[in-house]
């Protein structure tokens, strides 16, 4: 066998090396992007951070997109005005004035009368997030928020059990509902049987329970459901209070915790996917 000398050796190993550094670092490497779709900026009176300090946390975090509201619309308007560099922000009608607003809103004509006035500034993509419980879902002025929404082509972004989401449906079939929270601790079977029967219905996901197990693991319901429905799902934060806005990061992480377990196709569209798909129309998408 024919030695190689020193000298050939290293300069092998030096070329090496050179091509290592040379190559572009893989997309991989990079945490997943994510849309954010239950973000609250809320102004009661002053939001919890400066507009700078929420620009900044999303780009830390690689956020690239939210579904944006506030009580009242005041910090979606921030949201929307600050034309952030690489944010793509989806602007919904938050339908209170103040938090009191949640347990009249449905029985309150002045609410609709918001909504109306909001829309008027030409950029909202929905309606909500809005509480509903049960049969208050079935008041006339729930019902002329739906078919406003049909009408104008919004989706409607409804904290609700499972009778409140029928009754929205049977309000109107062509309404276009994302479910908050997906029904929080709901069995997994009831909400495959909802997406099943109501396609334009989609699960976001904060505070969901039950999707992970001991040590982070997938449960077998959850897994099963995100790969025969890897188009209904969306992330969210809800950061409906301090503590959210202060365990953002946390937050994210432990969405790509799980994300990284089913399959990369799977994963990008419930990370962002999907509301990339649901919003194109948005012209304020990033190009």
């Amino acid at each position: 066998m024919r030695i190689r000398p020193a000298t050939t050796w290293w300069c092998l190993a030096i070329a090496a090396v050179a091509l290592l550094a040379a190559a572009p670092v893989r997309a991989a490497e990079e945490p997943i992007e994510i849309f954010d779709a239950h973000l609250h900026y809320n102004w009661e009176p002053t939001p919890y951070y400066q507009l700078d300090e929420v620009l900044a946390l999303f780009k830390t975090h690689r956020v690239t997109g939210i579904l944006a509201t506030s009580r009242p619309n005041t910090g979606t308007h921030a949201l929307m005005d600050a034309k952030a560099e690489g944010l793509w922000v989806v602007p919904f009608i938050r339908p209170y004035r103040v938090r009191p607003d949640i347990q009249t809103w449905f029985n309150d004509p002045t609410i609709f009368d918001l909504v109306q006035d909001e829309f008027k500034r030409g950029y909202y993509r929905g309606i909500g997030e809005f509480h509903l419980s049960g049969k208050a879902a079935a008041t006339e002025w729930v019902k002329k928020a739906v078919d406003f929404a049909v009408a104008n082509d919004l989706y409607l972004h409804a904290h609700a059990d499972d009778e409140a989401v029928e009754i929205l449906m049977r309000h109107n079939g062509r309404a276009k509902i994302i479910w908050a929270h997906t029904g929080f601790s709901l069995a997994p079977s009831r909400v495959a049987s909802m997406l099943a029967t109501y396609p334009q219905l989609w699960g976001e996901l904060s505070y969901r329970g039950g999707i992970t197990g001991v040590g982070g693991e997938l449960t077998p319901e959850w897994r099963a459901m995100f790969e025969k429905y890897p188009d209904r799902f969306l992330l969210g934060s809800d950061t409906w209070i301090s503590e959210r806005w202060a365990s953002y990061g946390a937050i994210m992480a432990g969405y790509r915790g799980w994300l990284k377990q089913l399959p990369p196709a799977v994963a990008k569209q419930i990370a962002h996917g999907n509301a990339k798909r649901l919003f194109a129309a948005n012209e304020n998408s990033p190009r």
